[in-house]
């Protein structure tokens, strides 16, 4: 099934209805009412044997009378008969089909069936489809929609019937509403790449309960959210509703990290969704965090600092000299702080003046301005004043401005203003702060959205070593690891634990602290006790053998009589780390059902609940993701400041993090990495207690991931014809200066026949798009060479895939100077070779007439070449699922 398929779903020319009705209450005569009520242009076709007409349409007994085959069917009679006229539609020639209602032992021979016709399937049980752009309601929808720039992708029909009246209360309008009910066939991904490139949707609204796909998702989202704001609603988050719902138990956590990294927006109810579209819809995007808060009243800014803080917003620091500015204009008694209380008698004039001078300021990157009912200040006047002053200031397109005109009817007319200038206006306080954050989340995402999971160099990584140890432990049946045995797998990737010995029994564990010297740390070995603080199986500060003699036959006494099943392997002994001013962290990672691996941060010594007390991420991690996470447990409060003395090194933390997220990535055997605790000491991190919980793995190990992570393998070491020594590898976010200085050493020709078209200039964005791609969609290898202890790019090939991964465009480009080296048809030689193991059918190109250069080489690695004198272009394509395609490794 491919995205082509979906044409005839939500752009169809012809609809039959099956099991059409003219009773009222049956789901054949809602369908054809809204069919025909919604102005479609194409024909409707009734099929039912029991009237001539429906509707007024001729209607015709079966679907093999029908004069055509229809694009779309929709199924509206009993479930039943569901297998039987999706067949009959199949063997007509049906391309999409709607059904209502199936039962759940239905389900998997639909889906067979429409394979086999590759007939594409909405829902069963969905509300159906609404595209008021081509006068489409081919929907149970009692209610009518307007023409609007908003989709709406739901799993849930009673969801889509809430937001269906919300919208009709607000004259809200959409582009399209489609409602998936069962998704058996049609997957919210494929809806994403479809409205990616719609041009009638700007934002897209998603209401979900579960994935098939969590990678597909991720990547289709990431490839959507790069050009429209997506807002999600994700209901199930506690494990209560998840159960309730019938999805897979997972920490709702990691949809909040899918979706910060796919570049989304979540909250948390559909007020919230509106509220949230409206401000992405009409908010001037932000330059930055820092809020300024000025208001006719105390209370109005308090309600508004209140929401701020519980949301981890930030206020904006005036310097001095806006403050003397603010000091010479305001009465006395007004203060100096943000927020700012221009007192009840602030006039529209002491209004305008004071957002003049902050509109000068550069230390505030969003202003928010509040009022309250005010007899010395009218609502109307105020705004006009303001809206002017606005209007008028330099800066008044560049700040991000918020405004809240309190009240009902005394304010409306206020609003309705600002509204009509562009600048958007809010009820109450507590609601411009809401939609503000949104803006400020919605930054974040887009930011992370970008990052590409690459290794900082330098890093400690022997995946061999890990491997084999690893390896040994399974093979001899061992599935669980504790400190003493993991610690030569963490040393393999730079991570330092406490030395740590194995004793018997209470005797050789005194022998082992007396070697070591006191005082000791004595903790309890056992794979059926994970929590050893619920038996006192750790003792701490222990001075001498009699004291750690005493402990271990203690902790091993209460053992046997609290749980004497339990199997006791011994005792662990260490040196005692030195905690004075240290902070205790707690690292896990786990699996996720959906997401695959992800990491989780916050404090030790706490009973763990993963939900409350960690702050989440997906794998694998770069630095930026690492300390995102790190600030994310900061300000979320997953991790408090302890110490003065020696306060958290974020970027120490966050390379620990990365080489904890390489080793757990690079070993798909790790199920559980359990930390416990992390000992924190400036730049110093101690690996205290460890737990590693394997388990066999066979097959792709990358697959297993939610975001396709830098492909190492890729990175292939090349000798040009003139004997110099370049490295092909994947593109990295951080290659843009490279690419930059690349660009520049590109002659105008050679860009025009890349490009199609003169370009004077690369914009930060234009190189960003290029060097910050999701590996799952794009590809682009670059050759690299190290000149005067530099590196340089020298070439860059690019393949950019269809959303369906059949079709592939490419394009090669090599520096101007250093042409004639073989290096355009190595690089071209790799990415056919990349994408043929992608599974890609096809690499398409275009070139230009006398792109003489290219055309000769594409002739050479056996593309198809077609001239188009008309249009002045060469179009080129190889087919790669045959051995022809293929050129074999240069050795």
């Amino acid at each position: 099934m491919s995205q082509r398929g979906l044409e005839a779903l939500l752009r169809p020319k012809s609809i039959a209805v099956i099991g059409a009705s003219v009773k009222t209450g049956r789901a054949g005569y809602f369908m054809m009412r809204n069919l025909l009520a919604g102005g479609f242009s194409g024909p409707v076709m009734p099929v039912t044997p029991k009237y001539k007409a429906v509707n007024g349409v001729l209607a015709w007994p079966d679907i093999a009378s029908l004069p055509f085959a229809p694009d779309l069917a929709i199924i509206c009679t009993h479930a039943r008969r569901n297998l039987e006229l999706l067949q009959q539609l199949g063997e007509k020639g049906c391309k999409a089909c709607i059904i209502l209602s199936a039962p759940a032992s239905q389900l998997e021979e639909l889906k067979a069936t429409a394979s086999q016709w590759q007939i594409r399937l909405l829902g069963p049980n969905s509300l159906g489809l609404l595209a008021p752009w081509q006068g489409l309601n081919a929907s149970f929808s009692p209610v009518p929609i307007a023409k609007g720039r908003l989709a709406f992708i739901s799993q849930s029909a009673s969801v889509s019937n809430t937001i269906l009246d919300w919208a009709q209360q607000r004259n809200l309008g959409f582009s399209w509403f489609i409602a998936l009910g069962d998704s058996l066939d049609i997957s919210v991904d494929e809806l994403l790449d479809f409205l990616a490139r719609d041009g009638k949707t700007s934002a897209i609204l998603l209401y979900l309960e579960h994935l098939d796909d969590a990678r597909r998702f991720v990547s289709a989202a990431r490839s959507a959210s790069r050009n429209k704001p997506i807002l999600v609603i994700k209901s199930g988050r506690s494990l209560a509703s998840q159960l309730l719902l019938g999805t897979t138990p997972g920490l709702d956590a990691a949809w909040d990290a899918a979706i910060q990294r796919a570049g989304m927006l979540r909250v948390q109810d559909t007020h919230e969704l509106f509220s949230a579209v409206e401000s992405l819809s009409h908010m001037r995007p932000l330059r930055g965090e820092r809020l300024m808060i000025i208001s006719n009243g105390a209370a109005p800014a308090a309600l508004a600092l209140d929401e701020l803080h519980a949301r981890n917003g930030r206020l904006a620091t005036l310097n001095s000299e806006t403050l003397n500015s603010l000091n010479a204009l305001l009465p006395e008694g007004c203060g100096q702080g943000n927020p700012l209380d221009l007192k009840d008698d602030a006039t529209p004039e002491r209004y305008a003046a004071c957002v003049e001078i902050l509109l000068n300021s550069h230390d505030l990157d969003a202003l928010m301005i509040i009022h309250a009912p005010s007899a010395v200040a009218p609502a109307s006047e105020t705004a006009e004043k303001l809206i002017e002053a606005i209007q008028r200031h330099p800066r008044g397109k560049q700040v991000t401005l918020l405004t809240n005109w309190c009240g009902e009817s005394s304010s409306l007319p206020a609003r309705r203003a600002f509204t009509q200038a562009g600048i958007p206006t809010w009820r109450t306080p507590e609601g411009t702060v809401t939609a503000f954050m949104h803006q400020v989340e919605y930054r974040r995402n887009q930011h992370l959205l970008r990052e590409t999971p690459a290794l900082p160099l330098h890093l400690t990584q022997n995946s061999s070593e890990a491997h084999q140890l690893i390896q040994q432990a399974l093979d001899r049946g061992i599935t669980t690891l504790d400190t003493h045995e993991v610690q030569p797998v963490l040393q393999a990737y730079g991570l330092a634990t406490l030395p740590t010995w194995i004793a018997s029994d209470s005797q050789q564990a005194a022998e082992i602290a007396e070697q070591i010297g006191f005082p000791v740390a004595l903790k309890l070995r056992s794979p059926d006790i994970m929590h050893k603080s619920e038996v006192q199986g750790v003792m701490l500060y222990l001075r001498n053998a009699a004291e750690v003699t005493q402990a271990a036959d203690a902790i091993i006494d209460r053992v046997r009589l609290a749980q004497p099943e339990a199997q006791i392997d011994g005792l662990l002994v260490q040196s005692m780390a030195n905690r004075a001013g240290a902070q205790e962290l707690r690292v896990v990672v786990q699996q996720d059902p959906l997401f695959g691996p992800v990491i989780l941060l916050g404090e030790g010594g706490v009973e763990w609940e993963a939900e409350r007390q960690a702050a989440v991420a997906l794998l694998p991690l770069n630095m930026t993701l690492a300390r995102y996470l790190v600030m994310q447990a900061i300000n979320s409060g997953k991790i408090r400041s302890r110490s003065a003395l020696m306060p958290l090194d974020i970027a120490a933390l966050s390379q620990l993090l990365v080489q904890v997220s390489t080793l757990a990535v690079d070993r798909p055997e790790i199920q559980r990495l359990d930390i416990h605790p992390l000992l924190a000491a400036g730049r110093e991190f101690t690996l205290l207690d460890v737990t590693l919980t394997l388990a066999p793995f066979s097959g792709d190990n990358e697959a297993r991931l939610a975001i396709r992570p830098y492909p190492h393998h890729l990175e292939e070491r090349v000798t040009l014809k003139d004997g110099q020594h370049c490295l092909f590898r994947p593109i990295l976010p951080e290659d843009e200066p490279l690419l930059r200085d690349f660009i520049g050493q590109v002659t105008k020709e050679d860009l025009y026949y890349r490009y199609f078209s003169e370009i004077n200039e690369f914009t930060h964005e234009d190189l960003a798009n290029m060097t910050q791609i999701d590996y799952d969609r794009e590809m682009a290898i670059v050759a690299v060479r190290e000149f005067q202890g530099q590196p340089q790019i020298i070439g860059v090939t690019r393949a950019i895939s269809d959303a369906d991964n059949i079709d592939a465009e490419f394009s090669v480009l090599v520096r101007s100077d250093l042409k004639g080296l073989g290096m355009g048809r190595r690089l071209l030689e790799k990415m056919i070779r990349y994408t043929h193991d992608h599974g890609l059918q096809q690499l398409n190109g275009i070139t230009m007439l006398h792109n003489n250069g290219m055309i000769a080489l594409a002739r050479k690695l056996n593309f198809s070449v077609g001239i188009q004198i008309d249009e002045g272009i060469v179009s080129l394509n190889l087919p790669l699922q045959t051995t022809a395609a293929i050129p074999c490794r240069e050795r």
